[in-house]
């Protein structure tokens, strides 16, 4: 049985795992950017190059002897070559190149936004109800909000954010609250006590292709209602607790956080994941022949998408990975790589980190 080894450095996680036959996890190790960014309210690319740097070799380690292998175990070496951040896909790619340059392993290249889709197939596997095609993939994170028709390993682009992404709206919101970065998991766990109907926001509607998404707009509204209710000081407040509590519990959130503004998370979230409903019901209509749903990325992490959609009569299996294979991860570049192993498609030492690397006629 092959075994694989996955590196992901795209962004702002260093990760490392060894993924066996294209469906055993052998070892998944994570090493975490959170608290370096957080101070700045998002991701410093120089910062995420730098501590990659930092964190490649031993994260690497750590998978190989978790997984109990030495490198003459290993068939191959499978690495993010985009889209990402520049630096930061530099680290991961050109460890990957090295480490097949000493041992002679192939090596394998992988889109990110795939490796998400590999994610959700790897765990419906281990399920024992794999994901049937053609499946409408919706990736959903701070980066990417696109909807792919998926037939095996070929994929066409449906709709696409047109500014920002969905999980980009949730942290500038929250940051804009107050809630600090990532503010999107502050705002999932608070929207549960207040009213989604409250505040009645309006999403864009499109010209063109009516299954592109946008999202400046919602975010654009909550600002303008922060300003129409003065809401400076209850934001200085909730400032104040993070600079004496990077992590405050749900209780310290409510304590300086009043039902008004509880009401305008529930409808700011409701909103969002309204949108990124009914978009995923345009496209399975579109399809017309879609046999099952993927959603994946960061914000299928966010309680109420996950809730909305399983509450929705689809018609369809719908497929949400696990939280821990929600956000970037290197279990889904090693499961990814599989299928260009079995085709024999290896990438040579010139390959290069790609940022816009698009799938699908992406950009």
């Amino acid at each position: 049985m092959p075994r694989i080894l996955g590196i992901e450095s795209s962004c702002d996680e260093t990760a490392a795992s060894v993924v066996e036959d294209g469906e055993r996890i052998l070892s998944s190790v994570v090493a975490s950017q959170l608290d370096v960014h957080a101070k700045y309210g998002g991701v410093v690319p120089e910062l995420a190059s730098r501590e990659h740097l930092r964190s490649i070799v031993p994260v690497v380690r750590e998978a190989m002897a978790a997984a109990g292998l030495n490198w003459t175990d290993l068939d191959a070496v499978a690495a993010t070559s985009g889209p990402g951040l520049a630096g930061a896909l530099l680290v991961g790619l050109t460890y990957a190149k090295a480490i097949c340059f000493a041992t002679g392993l192939p090596l394998i290249t992988v889109n990110h936004i795939e490796g998400h889709i590999h994610a959700v197939i790897l765990e419906a596997k281990q399920r024992g109800t794999p994901v049937e095609f053609p499946a409408l993939a919706m990736i959903v994170s701070g980066g990417h909000t696109h909807m792919f028709e998926a037939s095996g390993s070929d994929y066409k682009l449906l709709g696409r954010t047109r500014d920002d992404a969905a999980g980009e709206a949730f942290d500038k919101v929250g940051k804009l609250l107050g809630f600090g970065y990532p503010g999107g998991p502050v705002i999932d766990r608070l929207a549960r006590f207040g009213n989604p109907d409250a505040v009645r926001f309006t999403t864009a509607r499109m010209k063109g292709n009516t299954l592109d998404f946008s999202f400046s707009g919602l975010k654009t509204a909550v600002l303008r209602w922060v300003e129409a209710h003065s809401m400076e000081e209850e934001i200085a407040g909730r400032k104040a607790l993070l600079r004496e509590n990077p992590r405050p519990t749900d209780e310290e959130w409510l304590a300086v956080t009043p039902p008004r503004t509880l009401d305008l998370v529930a409808s700011f979230q409701g909103a969002v994941v309204d949108e990124l409903l009914r978009h995923a019901l345009g496209a399975t209509s579109l399809m017309e022949n879609a046999r099952s749903l993927i959603v994946s990325g960061g914000v299928a992490c966010n309680s109420g998408l996950r809730a909305a959609v399983t509450n929705r009569a689809l018609g369809i299996p719908v497929h949400f990975p696990s939280f821990g294979l929600s956000t970037d991860n290197a279990v889904m570049i090693a499961a990814a790589a599989f299928p260009k192993f079995g085709r024999r498609e290896f990438a040579g030492f010139d390959a290069p980190a790609e940022p816009n690397l698009s799938l699908a006629g992406m950009k």
